[in-house]
């Protein structure tokens, strides 16, 4: 039985309150660059939440009537929502938390487009410029704290995991809470959701009352993880790279758990940068972690990341399975170096200014399918290089699984070929099988259809 429909007007609680008229006309203008599109499809994402889907075409396509317009009213602005799901009200009001996610929404699209894109000041075909450009959205959103020690930990991992593997992350991110520590996630289910959880019942045991519980996501990918309830700050960056640049600049460490192809597209990313010579002395906690039921899920990782990327690589990180507690006092002890190594060298606690991150890993990458085809998976080149292109792989095969433009080219020109050496393209079939066997790449009960095809040279 489809879910009933509700027609409402919003006032925001809390972020935007105020928009120019020239805003307003560019929101409502529906030939403005896709402006309107993007805020409609990351709006019902976001009223949406609790009825997950990872299939932002289908979401699209169940909602067509949904729409969303702002209102100018001389005391501010208001919302007004038509087909908007009913789980998004109680008693005819909009709940709170997701109030504040729609209106973070709003706020990040605006500024974005208003501020950043197309803005001379900011150089988006320079390194510089876009950690820049992260820079100021993230504090246009006010979340980086400034009179915090390094305490905010990105917690990576999958939104289709097993029961036992979510009971887990809530485990380790309540050892992480009752230490004291806030949580940084994708803000979707899953991986995303089990840490917040956890650290909400060690923030309640030590009575600390403003934990953070940051939801970094971008509009291509909100549909398929929509906030959860949990995340009390929400940001949308532009596009996939910039939102994976603002997880390791604002986040003091990084614990990841079982996920499918975009966990693995997280952890190469995160590896390209460690691995880059500007970076190998900076203290940088990476620990990936897992019950015991899923111990093999890391062997299969640790594989295919030392016969792609070598030994350097694997020992970038530590694996723990099956000790919620040993990674938590890892984490705080490791922290420990990360605020010496900034102190020392005049970094910010809030920001991290000193890693070097290459323009491979910060422009954009349109996964269409030539793209796909002539990536360069060889070993012929420097490791954190060859990372930045599996990143990218790893990266078209997400937006063909879950995001609505990846999913109409597939339906259009068919799947996505991958060509490269040998070794590596041996991996890359053993790990993606291994992720449809273990029902990693969708939802569970949803049936997988691949996206892609490898072509061995």
């Amino acid at each position: 039985m489809p879910e009933p429909l509700i027609d409402a007007r919003i006032t925001p609680t809390e972020y935007l309150t105020i928009l120019s008229k020239l805003e307003v006309r560019k929101l409502l203008d529906q030939t403005q660059g896709g402006l309107y599109s993007v805020f409609r499809s990351c709006s019902l994402a976001v009223l949406s939440h609790g009825n997950y889907t990872d299939d932002a075409k289908e979401l699209l396509e169940q909602h067509k009537s949904f729409d969303i317009r702002v209102i100018q009213q001389e005391r501010g602005i208001k919302l007004e929502v038509t087909g908007a799901p009913a789980s998004a009200f109680v008693d005819g009001k909009m709940i709170k938390g997701i109030n504040e996610h729609l209106f973070a929404v709003l706020r990040d699209i605006v500024y974005a487009n208003d501020t950043i894109i197309d803005n001379p000041k900011f150089d988006l075909n320079s390194s510089d410029g876009i950690t820049n450009a992260v820079f100021h959205i993230m504090r246009n959103a006010g979340i980086l704290r400034t009179n915090h020690d390094p305490q905010l930990i990105v917690c990576w991992g999958g939104h289709s995991i097993s029961r036992k593997e979510y009971d887990y992350t809530k485990e380790v991110g309540y050892q992480l809470g009752l230490r004291g520590l806030d949580i940084c996630t994708g803000c979707g289910p899953g991986a995303m959701k089990g840490p917040m959880k956890g650290a909400t019942f060690g923030h309640g045991k030590q009575r600390i009352k403003n934990g953070q519980y940051l939801g970094i996501t971008e509009p291509g990918i909100i549909a398929a993880e929509s906030p959860n309830p949990i995340v009390n700050d929400l940001v949308i960056l532009p596009d996939i790279e910039k939102r994976l640049e603002a997880f390791v600049r604002t986040g003091h460490a990084i614990i990841v758990f079982p996920g499918g192809a975009g966990t693995c597209e997280e952890i190469l990313y995160v590896l390209g940068i460690l691995l880059h010579p500007a970076n190998t002395h900076l203290p940088f906690p990476l620990i990936f972690s897992a019950p015991e039921t899923s111990k093999d899920y890391f062997k299969q990782i640790d594989t295919f990341i030392g016969e792609t990327l070598g030994k350097a690589a694997q020992q970038r990180y530590e694996i723990i399975v099956g000790n919620p507690e040993k990674v938590a006092k890892k984490i705080k002890k490791q922290l420990k170096k990360v605020k010496d190594f900034r102190r020392d060298n005049s970094d910010a606690y809030y920001f991290n200014w000193l890693l070097k991150i290459d323009p491979e890993f910060q422009k954009p990458f349109e996964p269409t399918h030539q793209n796909m085809k002539n990536l360069a998976l060889h070993k012929d080149q420097e490791p954190h290089k060859l990372a930045a292109n599996l990143r990218r792989a790893f990266s078209g095969i997400v937006a063909g699984n879950v995001k609505d433009e990846g999913i109409r080219s597939i339906e259009e020109h068919g799947l996505f070929e991958l060509r490269g050496d040998p070794d590596i393209m041996k991996q890359m079939d053993t790990l993606l099988k291994s992720f449809v066997e273990q029902q990693r790449m969708k939802l569970p009960g949803a049936a997988y259809v691949p996206c892609y095809k490898i072509v061995k040279k």
